[in-house]
Order: C-alpha cells, then sequence, then structure tokens
C-alpha cells in the first residue's frame, strides 16, 4: 500500500492513496484507525489489516472521505520527525568515482558504511519551497535518495534479519550546500539548513515495493535529467545499512534512512550547474512516484 500525510501543519491527516480514486482519509473512513503515520508504524500488523480492510470497502462504495490526488495538499510523510533523518554518505560507486574527481583526488570506496545526520528542521513535504540560502551558500546542489522507513524497534540485528525492521520506503532529496560542506569538513553543517530535506510523495509498503535492489532512480532540473541511475549501483545494501547503523543504536518505528544518491549531482559536472531560484527539482525512485520542488527566494 502507499500511504501519505495530507491537509495542513496544523492539521495533518492519515490517508491512503488509490492510483484511480486519488486518497482516502483513513480516521474518516473508520474512526478506529490510526490517525499519523507514526501511529500507523507502531500499530504493527492489526493497525495494517484493519486498514486494508476499510480501504478495501471504501474502493468498492460510491462517495465516501476521498480527495482527488490533483486537489489534496501532500505534506512530508513525517511532517515533524521525532529524530533527525539518518544519511549514508557515499553509497553509489560512480557518485564516488565523480565526487573524487570533482576533488582531484583518487576515488576511495568505504568499508564501513559512513553515517551522518540532518535535523527535523529540513524536512518539507512536495511542492514546498527549498530555500536558496543565499547568505550561505553559493553552492547548492540536489540528491535524489531511496529512504528506508523503521517498522519496528530493533538494535543489534544482523544483515540477515534487518528487512524485518523495514515498514517502507520513501524519496528523500538530500539538499546540500557543498561549499559549507567543504569548509566545515564534514558533511553535517553543509546538509542541515532549513528546507534541506524535501521528503515524499508517499510511504510504500516493503511488500509492495518488493526487493529494494534494482529500481530506477533518477532526478531531473527543469525538465533536464540529472541523475538517472538504479539502485543496484548502491556499495551497501539495505540489510547492511539496517543492519551497521543498528549497531549498539536503537532504531525505532519511524525512523528515516536516506541511503545515498547516484552520480549526476551539479558537484560532479563540467561546468558545475547549481541550483537558483526558479528551478523545479523533480525526484523520482521506481515505485514510489516523484518528489517535487521548487527553489525560492530566501
Amino acid at each position: 500500500m502507499k500511504f501519505v500525510t495530507f491537509g495542513t501543519p496544523a492539521a495533518p491527516r492519515l490517508g491512503a492513496l488509490d492510483a484511480e480514486r486519488g486518497v482516502l482519509d483513513l480516521k474518516k473512513a473508520n474512526r478506529k484507525l490510526p490517525g499519523d503515520m507514526y501511529a500507523l508504524i507502531e500499530g504493527g500488523a492489526s493497525a495494517m489489516k484493519a486498514v486494508k480492510a476499510t480501504f478495501a470497502a471504501a474502493r468498492k462504495k460510491k462517495g465516501g472521505p476521498w480527495t482527488p490526488l490533483r486537489r489534496a495538499k501532500l505534506l512530508a510523510p513525517f511532517p515533524s520527525p521525532r529524530k533527525n533523518v539518518f544519511c549514508v554518505g557515499r553509497n553509489y560507486k560512480l557518485h564516488i568515482e565523480e565526487g573524487a574527481r570533482a576533488r582531484g583526488v583518487e576515488p576511495t570506496f568505504p568499508k564501513v558504511p559512513e553515517f551522518f545526520s540532518k535535523p527535523r528542521t529540513t524536512v518539507i513535504g512536495p511542492e514546498a519551497g527549498v530555500l536558496r540560502h543565499e547568505k550561505n551558500t553559493q553552492n547548492l546542489d540536489y540528491e535524489v535518495e531511496l529512504a528506508i522507513v523503521i517498522g519496528k524497534k530493533v538494535r543489534d540485528l544482523p544483515p540477515e534479519k534487518a528487512m524485518s525492521a523495514v515498514f517502507g520506503y520513501t524519496i528523500v532529496n538530500d539538499v546540500t550546500a557543498r561549499d559549507a560542506q567543504r569548509a566545515h569538513g564534514q558533511w553535517h553543517k553543509g546538509k542541515s539548513f532549513d528546507t534541506f530535506c524535501p521528503m515524499g510523495p508517499c510511504v510504500v509498503t516493503a511488500d509492495e515495493f518488493g526487493d529494494p535492489s534494482g529500481h530506477r532512480i533518477a532526478l531531473k532540473v527543469n525538465g533536464e535529467i540529472r541523475q538517472d541511475s538504479n539502485t543496484a549501483d548502491l556499495l551497501f545494501d539495505v540489510p547492511a545499512m539496517v543492519s551497521w547503523l543498528c549497531a549498539g543504536l536503537t532504531l525505532e518505528p519511524g525512523d528515516i534512512i536516506a541511503t545515498g544518491t547516484p552520480s549526476g549531482v551539479a558537484m560532479g559536472m563540467t561546468p558545475q550547474k547549481w541550483l537558483q531560484v526558479g528551478d523545479v527539482i523533480e525526484a523520482e525512485v521506481e515505485g514510489i512516484g516523484v518528489l517535487r520542488n521548487r527553489v525560492v527566494k530566501g
């Protein structure tokens, strides 16, 4: 299934997405159902069973609490995350090589995943504006990423059991101020400006998404394809990332892990095409959809 958060930031609603009818307001369809994404995930198998039954019944009826997708105001699936968003750096082989070329050094491949995080204040939803931050960066970049949504509380899971912790997947655009990243000598600051984590448009459950390896991942700027790859190019796959991250660190329902970006970022281009005010960014992962945002002044 595909789930969305929609409405207003002051009154977000949990919805289930249907390709033909749009968004079903789950709480209006059945007041006993969870009211937000965290409650849905924490509700486990019983909550999902009730949701599926309500969704199936609503699809058969005329009328009901449906909103056509074109009229639904989608928010980030987790409009106000409980934690920072976990992220993995340098996790696509060709991206590692383009980054090394841009810095004029030989590429080196990590032996373990390289983790950092983005504060919850970076998170925005589909169609929301990415601030240009003219005072703080001249090198604004994009990074389309498949993001894992954790489904249960876990710690110290081996890779062979790690997929049991995955509820589903969404899309993250790991927007980055490259000059701030270089100046501070690490990833956190340059990736942590307000609005630098567009997320959405939905969460797709793990069973519907299938094997996370082998999905096309792409990004356009103003209609021009900049990134076009496949999750098969991941250096560390989903089970490995979950296992490494939860070693000695408790992951909880609703935690998000952005898994790295493929080649094609502005930093690796000649000339480098940094994002500017007015640019429209469309981040896409096969099986999830398109996350669209515009760069705005600020």
